[in-house]
């Protein structure tokens, strides 16, 4: 039976959900709160041990200058109301993504976060904010270049092994499960260094819809799947 030590979520309806309703998109985010944390505690009673969620990517800062400074106020607050919780729960905050145009006030929460919890081993938390898939393998290439320029790794030893600890979280494991919610059957742009064999599992609940009972479902379908990671097994016998 195929195990979820990792799952990675986009996190993605929220604005269609508010919609839908006649409601302004921020308060699909607003909603989207309240499932974030009964994922993670899903996550928790299924043994999950990394969650990682989308909550900003590189490419958001097209949208409109409103929704962009609510979620930017809005993740802020919700780590820092959120943090003494998790820690309770026994979960660990890191933080991927990149400074460069991020507030400072959001870097400080989940820097404070990240200390606060940082002794916490029930689970991993991945808040993945200001956070583009190709932009952290061009951060780490750029990383690796300097190294090998100021002498401490010979080019002809570059490895993918060697690459992948100059992620922004190489201690984590591979992501298992990829869920999307809302609909849409993408990855934009989120963990590709990562998921090289994830399972994919695009659903029709909106993020704000999407609860803990969502997160086993979908758990119970992953585990009926058959993981060979490029293997491969005849189904007629010969020699």
């Amino acid at each position: 039976m195929a195990e979820a030590r990792h799952v990675a979520i986009v996190m993605d309806g929220n604005g269609r959900w508010a919609n839908a309703r006649g409601l302004p998109r921020t308060e699909g985010h607003r909603a989207g709160e309240d499932a974030l944390m009964d994922v993670i505690s899903g996550a928790i009673e299924e043994g999950v041990k990394v969650l990682s969620v989308y909550a900003f990517s590189t490419e958001n800062w097209r949208r409109s200058p409103r929704e962009i400074a609510f979620l930017m106020n809005y993740s802020r607050d919700v780590i820092r109301r959120r943090r003494e919780e998790l820690r309770s729960w026994g979960v660990k905050v890191v933080w991927s993504g990149r400074q460069p145009r991020l507030w400072r006030s959001v870097i400080n929460e989940l820097q404070a976060a990240e200390r606060y919890t940082a002794e916490c081993e029930t689970m991993t938390l991945n808040f993945c904010c200001n956070y583009g898939g190709r932009n952290e393998i061009a951060d780490a290439a750029m990383d690796l270049a300097y190294d090998v320029r100021r002498g401490l790794v010979d080019p002809h030893q570059v490895t993918t092994e060697l690459l992948g600890r100059y992620m922004y979280q190489p201690d984590l494991p591979d992501v298992d499960l990829f869920i999307r919610t809302g609909g849409e059957q993408r990855t934009s742009n989120f963990l590709m260094w990562e998921s090289p064999y994830a399972e994919m599992m695009f659903v029709a609940e909106p993020w704000p819809d999407f609860d803990r009972a969502s997160l086993h479902r979908c758990l119970e379908v992953f585990a009926g799947r058959e993981r060979r990671f490029g293997a491969a097994k005849d189904a007629v016998a010969g020699d």
